[in-house]
C-alpha cells in the first residue's frame, strides 16, 4: 500500500482506518529506531510493544494511532494524502511516545498497554533519556521529509505543539499540588494544551503536507484541538470507570493517584454534598481502600461528573465536524474523520 490509497472512493471503517494507518506508520517507526543505539533500540521497541525486555521479538502490539490516523486522514482531506504526509504522522507518534514515557514517570504509573511500563522495567534514566530521543528523531523524520519549500514551517507547527503539550504536562502537575480549589476553566485549559495541542498539530501537519494554504492548516489545527479534548474527556471518563482488561491500567487508578481530571473537577465544583464528601477523600494522605475508591467514583458520578464529561465530549466532537463545513474538502476524507471523531468518544481503551 502506498501513501496515495488512503483516500478510497467510499468511506472505510474505522477498524480498516486503523489498521491501515498501521501498514504505513510502523515500518517507518521500526527505521527510525534502528538508527539509535542497541540498547536505546530495545527499551524503544519494548515500548512500542515490538519485543519484550530482553529484546526476544514479540506480536504484542502499540497504541491505537490515533493521532497519526489524524494526520493521514487531514492530508486526504486537503488535498491527498502522500510520502510526506506518512511522515509527518510518524513524526507525530515518536512526540506522543515520547509524552508517554515521560508522563509515566511523573506519574509514577507501572502499566501501560497491559504491561509494565518502561520505566518500571528499565529505569527512570532510561524512560527519559529514550524518551528524548524519540523526541529528537520526531524533528530528524520532519526535517527529512521537506514537507515545504520552506522546512521551518512545518518544524515549527511541530515545536508549538510540543511546547504547548509540555506546558499543559506542567500544569497538570501542578494542579495535582494545588491546595485550594480548581475551577472547572482552569483544568479544561490544562487539558486543551496537555492533549488537544498535539492532535491539534498532527492535523495541520497533515494539511500542510498536502499543500493546503495557511486558512486551511490553521482550520484543521482547530479542528485536531477539538477533537484532543474530547478524547481527553473520554479518557478521564475511563480512568475512573475503565475496564482494566481494557484499558491496561488497574481500576480506579485516577483516583487513587488524586488526580485533579476533568470530571473530578466538575464533581468538586457542583456544590452538592457529594462534592464535600468527595473533596474529604481525595484530602486523605494514605492509599485508599476498595470500598473508599468505589464510593469516590460514585460521588463523581452523583455530582454529575461523568454525565458531563460524556456529554461534552460529544459536543466537542459535532462542533469540530460541523467546523469543516464549507471548506474545500475531499468528502471521504472527511467521512473518515467523523468516524474517527466518533472513536474517540466511543472507545473503551
Amino acid at each position: 500500500m502506498t501513501a496515495t490509497e488512503l483516500a478510497p472512493g467510499s468511506s472505510r471503517s474505522i477498524e480498516q482506518i486503523l489498521a491501515d494507518t498501521q501498514g504505513l506508520v510502523d515500518p517507518a517507526l521500526r527505521s527510525a529506531a534502528r538508527t539509535l543505539p542497541d540498547e536505546m533500540r530495545t527499551v524503544m521497541s519494548y515500548h512500542f510493544g515490538w519485543c519484550d525486555e530482553s529484546g526476544v521479538a514479540t506480536t504484542t502490539g502499540g497504541g491505537k494511532m490515533i493521532r497519526a490516523a489524524a494526520t493521514l486522514l487531514a492530508g486526504n482531506a486537503a488535498g491527498g494524502a502522500n510520502d510526506k504526509t506518512v511522515s509527518a504522522a510518524v513524526a507525530m507518534e515518536l512526540v506522543h511516545n515520547f509524552s508517554l514515557m515521560h508522563d509515566d514517570v511523573i506519574d509514577r504509573d507501572e502499566f501501560r498497554r497491559h504491561r509494565p511500563t518502561v520505566w518500571a522495567v528499565f529505569g527512570i534514566p532510561a524512560a527519559i533519556l529514550v524518551g528524548d530521543a524519540l523526541l529528537g528523531l520526531a524533528y530528524e523524520v520532519l526535517n527529512d521529509a521537506e514537507m515545504t519549500a520552506n522546512s521551518y514551517e512545518a518544524v515549527r507547527y511541530l515545536s508549538q505543539a510540543v511546547e504547548r503539550m509540555i506546558f499543559g504536562q506542567d500544569a497538570d502537575v501542578r494542579l495535582e499540588s494545588q491546595t485550594s480549589a480548581v475551577k472547572l476553566r482552569e483544568c479544561v485549559a490544562m487539558a486543551r494544551a496537555k492533549t488537544g495541542a498535539l492532535l491539534g498539530g498532527a492535523c495541520a501537519l497533515g494539511a500542510l503536507s498536502a499543500g493546503a494554504d495557511g486558512a486551511l492548516v490553521q482550520q484543521m489545527r482547530v479542528f485536531g484541538e477539538e477533537l484532543g479534548l474530547a478524547f481527553q474527556l473520554v479518557d478521564d471518563v475511563l480512568g475512573i470507570w475503565g475496564d482494566p482488561t481494557r484499558t491496561g491500567k488497574p481500576a480506579r487508578s485516577d483516583l487513587q493517584s488524586r488526580k485533579k481530571s476533568l470530571p473530578v473537577v466538575f464533581a468538586m465544583n457542583s456544590g452538592t454534598r457529594a462534592a464535600e464528601e468527595l473533596m474529604t477523600l481525595y484530602q486523605i494522605r494514605r492509599e485508599l481502600s476498595d470500598v473508599e475508591l468505589n464510593r469516590a467514583a460514585r460521588l463523581v458520578d452523583a455530582a454529575g461528573g461523568k454525565e458531563w464529561a460524556v456529554s461534552e465530549a460529544e459536543r466537542l466532537v459535532q462542533e469540530a465536524l460541523a467546523s469543516l463545513a464549507g471548506w474545500n474538502l475531499n468528502p471521504a476524507a472527511v467521512a473518515e474523520l467523523s468516524a474517527l471523531a466518533a472513536r474517540v468518544c466511543n472507545r473503551s481503551s
